[in-house]
C-alpha cells in the first residue's frame, strides 16, 4: 500500500483528481485511476489529472478519465490546473502556459480579495475542422450538420476537436432525450476511430445555449470545456450563432469566444472542494 497526496477540485461540476507530480514522477495504473475516481470506494471524480514539470512551458497537465483512459484535454480540467499552481504558490504569475495533449495553451487568472483564483480564462487554440486530424472517418472538407442515424433517430452533427474530438448536435428539449442512451453508440460509433466526446445542444435564445455532454470515457458529466468550446464554434458554423456565446451546462455557466483571428476563449470558474491522502 502507498499513500497518495490530492487535492478535488471542480470546474462547473466537472471534477477531478489533481496530483501534484512536480517534484516526484508520481505514475498510476489504470486499476489505480479507477479506484481513486469511483464514487463509493475511493474520491470519486469524472477522472485523475496530474499536475507536472514541463520543458517547453510553465507547468504540464497530464489527464486520465474515470476509466483510466488517456484524454488530451480539459477545459474545466485546465482551469483548476491553474488555481492549484497559483493559489499553492507554486506560480506567482497572472498568467502561466501549460503544456497539454492539444499543445502548449495560456491562462489569464482573476484573483479575489484573499488573493485566490476564482475565475480562469483559457485561450484554446484555434478549432480543429480537419477530418483526419478531429480524427473521424469523413472524405469531405469538413463536418459540418451532417446526418447519422442511431437507433430511430435521425441526427445531425458537426465534429470539431479542441485536442480532443466532439461531436455536436442541436436538439429541442434535450433533457427529455435519451443521452444515457445514444451517448455511448456515439461514442464508439464506427466514424470516431479514437471514440469521441457527445453535446447534445438546446438553443435557448439568440447566443445563448443548454449543454448535456456525454464524456468519452466518463459518461454524462455535469459539464464539459473543451465540449462548449466545440458547441460555440459549431453554432457559429451552422449560422445559429455570432462569435461570442453563454453556454449553460448542468454544473454552471461558460463563456466563450471564437474570435475572428481563429483562437477560441473560454471563461469560467475553477474551485477547491478539499485536499487529503488516499491509500493505493
Amino acid at each position: 500500500m502507498r499513500k497518495i497526496k490530492f487535492t478535488k477540485m471542480e470546474g462547473i461540476g466537472n471534477d477531478y483528481v489533481y496530483i501534484d507530480a512536480t517534484e516526484h514522477d508520481i505514475r498510476l495504473s489504470t486499476e489505480e485511476i479507477q479506484k481513486i475516481s469511483d464514487r463509493h470506494f475511493g474520491v470519486g471524480s469524472d477522472g485523475v489529472i496530474f499536475i507536472k514539470k514541463s520543458k517547453i512551458a510553465d507547468f504540464k497537465m497530464e489527464m486520465y478519465n474515470s476509466d483510466g483512459s488517456f484524454s488530451e484535454m480539459c477545459g474545466n480540467g485546465i482551469r483548476c490546473v491553474g488555481k492549484y499552481i497559483y493559489d499553492n504558490h507554486l506560480f506567482s504569475k497572472a498568467n502561466p502556459k501549460i503544456e497539454t495533449g492539444k499543445g502548449v495553451l495560456e491562462l489569464f487568472l482573476e484573483t479575489d480579495k484573499s488573493d485566490k483564483v476564482f475565475m480562469v480564462s483559457v485561450d484554446m487554440g484555434e478549432p480543429i475542422l480537419t477530418p483526419s486530424k478531429i480524427p473521424i472517418s469523413w472524405k469531405e472538407e469538413k463536418v459540418v450538420n451532417k446526418p447519422v442515424s442511431i437507433q430511430n433517430y435521425d441526427l445531425k452533427f458537426t465534429a470539431v476537436s479542441m485536442g480532443n474530438p466532439h461531436a455536436v448536435i442541436f436538439l429541442e428539449k434535450i433533457d427529455d432525450f435519451p443521452v444515457e442512451k445514444i451517448g455511448p453508440l456515439l461514442e464508439n460509433h464506427p466514424l470516431f476511430p479514437n471514440r469521441t466526446n457527445v453535446e447534445f445542444v438546446e438553443i435557448l435564445d439568440k447566443n445563448h445555449f443548454y449543454q448535456r455532454t456525454w464524456e468519452r470515457g466518463a459518461g454524462e458529466t455535469l459539464a464539459c470545456g473543451t465540449g462548449a468550446c466545440a458547441v460555440a464554434v459549431s453554432a457559429f458554423l451552422t449560422g445559429r450563432s455570432e462569435r461570442n456565446v453563454k453556454i449553460d451546462l448542468r454544473g454552471g455557466t461558460l463563456y466563450i469566444e471564437w474570435k475572428e483571428s481563429g483562437n477560441v476563449i473560454m471563461r469560467g470558474p475553477a474551485r477547491t472542494v478539499f485536499a487529503g491522502e488516499i491509500e493505493i
